[in-house]
């Protein structure tokens, strides 16, 4: 059965589709600081650095200690990581084999 997102609607798919066309890490950065706010990119940032210490076993103070994510946000990371779209575990399994 294949996926279907909650959130596709043609303006996320032309996104995704630009993300895709993103070569280098200084393209990253140039696209995502254009687009984003410093904050937006921190955010999304921490929150991916949450995920992986929530797999790593790390406790939430740890992460808090870590981080400075909120008990909200590590909540959030971790509901996604167990009930979620499985978005986290593919990008950090894919993240681990490099």
């Amino acid at each position: 059965m294949a996926y279907e997102s909650k959130i596709k609607d043609e303006f996320t798919e032309e996104l995704f589709k630009a993300i895709l066309k993103l070569e280098t890490m200084e393209d990253c950065y140039r696209f995502f600081e254009d687009i984003c706010t410093i904050k937006e990119i921190q955010s999304i940032s921490q929150r991916l650095e949450v995920a992986k210490l929530l797999k790593g076993g790390k406790t939430y103070n740890e992460i808090e200690d870590k981080t400075g994510a909120s008990a909200a946000t590590i909540s959030r990371v971790s509901r996604c990581l167990h009930y979620g779209s499985d978005g986290y575990k593919l990008i950090l399994q894919r993240l681990e084999e490099n």
